[in-house]
């Protein structure tokens, strides 16, 4: 067992935390009406700031603010559209949270918009694959990027993923990714190999048994298996009864290197990562 943390210290506008001295925890707030887990729920803007509140209190780092679905087999929605629902809510976050609030977005403009009206961190879940202009928009607003692992897209991923060597192509998408960050000039890289998106159960298993190969990239590791179908598939639990299986699945992560978690329920998973971390100090 590795005792020792990372040092990753990473300035959020007026905040800074080392994401290596502790498990940090990411809370997921989708104002869309079609996410898996819980679309529909947050739609008005003074619901998401209660929620993100809440969050907060709890004891969340992060807040993800989602505006369009990636759940596999999701429909396309326009920027507009996009637009409508996510700016009104970061606008208001902006005044009523002090932690950083993260886009959840693959589209520049989206990204573009959310960090001009106060967002610190572009969660892309296609590590600028989708949209080229997405580096050059965040290296403008000295922004984080999360980049994100994905095979194919979320209209088609989960048809019939398959790989050679998951992790040794895991590992040259994040190279390559990565280094388009640094020659855009993105300073603060986080990477999430991307559980679910294009994977098999037993590939999500397999990425997060061997999540320290990603920490040879030199940036945090962010993992996000919260509610997500895996756990259903193999425990046959409904989605709103993946709490436990969500926990597990984060409990290995962390002891295998991941540095954040992305959560929908984030008290449960504060006191978890108290525990977590507690025995990873231990001599």
């Amino acid at each position: 067992m590795n005792s020792m943390f990372d040092s990753y210290n990473y300035k959020f506008g007026n905040v800074t935390y080392d994401l290596g001295s502790r498990t940090h925890i990411m809370g997921i707030l989708n104002v869309t009406p079609d996410s898996f887990s819980d679309g529909g729920k947050y739609l008005n803007p003074e619901e998401a700031v209660a929620k993100a509140k809440q969050m907060e209190t709890e004891g969340a780092d992060f807040i993800d603010v989602g505006g369009h679905s990636t759940r596999p087999g999701s429909e396309e929605i326009s920027v507009d559209e996009e637009l409508n629902r996510i700016v009104p809510v970061i606008q208001a976050l902006k005044n009523e949270v002090k932690i950083p609030i993260s886009i959840d977005t693959y589209r520049s403009k989206v990204a573009d918009e959310a960090l001009a009206n106060g967002a610190k961190i572009v969660n892309d879940i296609s590590a600028f694959k989708f949209d080229p202009s997405m580096a050059a928009t965040v290296a403008k607003h000295n922004a984080t990027v999360i980049l994100m692992h994905i095979q194919g897209t979320p209209q088609n991923m989960q048809e019939n993923p398959e790989y050679k060597n998951l992790v040794a192509e895991v590992l040259l998408y994040f190279e390559n990714a990565v280094w388009t960050a640094n020659v855009a000039g993105i300073d603060q890289v986080i990477i999430d190999p991307g559980i679910g998106f294009g994977k098999t159960p037993e590939h999500n298993l397999i990425l997060i048994r061997n999540m320290f190969e990603f920490k040879k990239l030199d940036c945090p590791v962010m993992v996000g298996v919260s509610r997500k179908s895996m756990i259903g598939k193999i425990t046959g639990a409904d989605i709103h009864e993946r709490l436990s299986g969500t926990t597990a699945l984060n409990t290995i992560s962390i002891l295998n290197g991941v540095n954040i978690i992305r959560v929908h329920d984030v008290k449960e998973a504060v006191q978890a990562v108290k525990l977590i971390d507690m025995y990873k100090t231990l001599k």
